[in-house]
């Protein structure tokens, strides 16, 4: 059976009753003032941004009743325990914020879909707030980079890209796609203390694991995940830095290239060659190293077409406790994989956040500039690009929130999903910046701009963490499978 509660006056929530009617259609209704109840909200003259703000807090408060088993349906009406007289409807101040669930069952899943929503509303606020004043900032991009990692960290952000257990893949792209349509540094910023600290999570030691996880999930420490190499980029198994054995430590040789936050990361998570296999192709181990250790050093701070810290680390006889091993040796392959196959679709999603911002500065610049006495807006050739644009953004979005719940859900179909949802967002993207330039005209070359600098950040999503080449492969490689 469905129920519709109505939540009469959020702020005052905990201390109300909510009636109950039934729903038909079995379906779920969660509204912000712009479904059935809409003329409600207009009737008391409350702006859309109150409506999703009482939404927000009528979630929490229902979702932390439920949870706490504070909420008691009495076969007509639910009530909190501490519960005042039921209201009568619309006697309260504001009006009535719907939401609908399933049975008991099924009332706390049906929530924790919703609190996506009211998650990705208080992201998007944070980042109006606190990333988009510093989003063109590219002048010591370090102490930018360190900046971003305490305000996520202050914000209780971080965690959803540190997870002691399993990561919900839906809230990391919504993050991911909120703070890339700001800053593809703070994005970076973010999802690099979830690169850095996924292995160490599935397979370190406890206190390792505690240890570094913690840390970097109030900001503390600042992660680093170390793979590449010169001459080993989407060839992981060409790896030719080497750990080898010497009583309780390894003693770890070689280099690492392009990798991000060199230099200002506090640990890295290393992938090294312990073995060879029959083939002559390497046996791959993982590695926790402290930046303060012995023997490591940072070579070379590498510049990029968009400005981030990124560059060349080395290790000279650099001697790891072998209690830092993450795994056991042989399996750094495959935790290498699983974090990419994990972080997969998110790209797609910072790509979708690039994109979104770069149609909304083509469609602002456009209904603003005129050409031949017309709007830009009001040319065909332009609408064609707009409409271009907007289908490659909804698929995009559609193909990396379903790659999400895919991850999210368990039901085993997420390689192939993830690999689509980075290939056609992240050449999406590409293709709507650049038609967002080309709007533009010659004030989307000028440096500083918003289109010209995501022009410049939006590239570098087609290479890493996979290739679109790669990704190909991957595809094709699982569909082969499944036939």
């Amino acid at each position: 059976m469905v129920y519709q509660v109505p939540l009469y006056h959020p702020v005052r929530l905990a201390q109300d009753c909510a009636t109950v009617d039934q729903l038909s259609h079995g379906r779920l209704e969660f509204g912000l003032g712009y479904g059935p109840q809409k003329h409600e909200f207009d009737r008391w003259n409350i702006p859309f941004t109150e409506r999703r703000a009482m939404g927000v807090e009528a979630m929490e408060i229902v979702l932390k009743a439920w949870t706490e088993e504070t909420l008691t349906y009495h076969g007509e009406y639910w009530t909190f325990d501490d519960a005042r007289p039921k209201p009568k409807p619309y006697q309260q101040p504001h009006p009535p914020v719907w939401m609908g669930a399933h049975s008991h069952t099924s009332f706390e899943y049906s929530a924790s879909l919703n609190l996506h929503v009211a998650q990705n509303i208080e992201i998007a606020q944070f980042v109006a707030q606190e990333i988009e004043p510093h989003a063109g900032a590219e002048n010591d991009v370090e102490s930018v980079a360190r900046q971003f990692v305490n305000v996520l960290a202050g914000a209780g952000i971080l965690k959803y890209a540190v997870a002691e257990s399993k990561i919900d893949i839906r809230s990391l792209c919504l993050i991911r796609e909120e703070l890339a349509y700001s800053s593809a540094l703070a994005d970076l910023a973010f999802v690099m203390q979830g690169l850095g600290t996924y292995a160490i999570a599935k397979a370190a030691p406890d206190h390792v694991r505690d240890f570094w996880l913690a840390r970097a999930a109030s900001g503390k420490a600042i992660a680093a995940f170390a793979l590449t190499e010169p001459e080993a980029g989407s060839d992981v198994a060409a790896i030719q830095t080497t750990a080898r054995r010497d009583g309780e430590t390894y003693v770890i040789n070689g280099r690492k290239r392009f990798i991000s936050n060199a230099g200002i990361a506090d640990f890295y998570t290393v992938f090294a060659k312990t073995g060879t296999r029959e083939d002559g192709r390497a046996v791959l181990s993982a590695f926790v190293v402290g930046a303060k250790m012995q023997g490591f050093s940072v070579i070379e701070r590498t510049s990029l077409l968009a400005p981030h810290p990124i560059g060349e680390i080395a290790f000279n006889d650099c001697r790891v406790p072998a209690e830092d091993m993450v795994g056991n040796e042989g399996d750094g392959f495959k935790l290498a994989m699983e974090t990419m196959d994990t972080f997969r679709a998110s790209v797609g999603a910072a790509a979708c956040g690039m994109a979104r911002r770069a149609l909304e500065e083509a469609v602002r610049y456009s209904s603003e500039r005129k050409q031949f006495g017309r709007l830009l807006a009001e040319h065909q050739l332009v609408q064609a690009k707009l409409a271009d644009m907007i289908t490659e953004l909804d698929a995009a979005r559609l193909l990396v929130y379903r790659a999400a719940y895919a991850r999210d859900t368990d039901n085993g179909r997420f390689t192939r999903e993830a690999s689509e949802a980075k290939l056609f967002a992240t050449e999406a993207a590409g293709r709507i910046v650049d038609n967002a330039v080309q709007i533009h005209g010659g004030a989307g070359l000028i440096s500083g701009s918003v289109v010209e600098r995501l022009y410049r950040d939006v590239r570098a999503l087609r290479i890493y963490e996979g290739t679109s080449e790669i990704q190909k492969l991957v595809i094709a490689s699982a569909l082969l499978k499944e036939l």
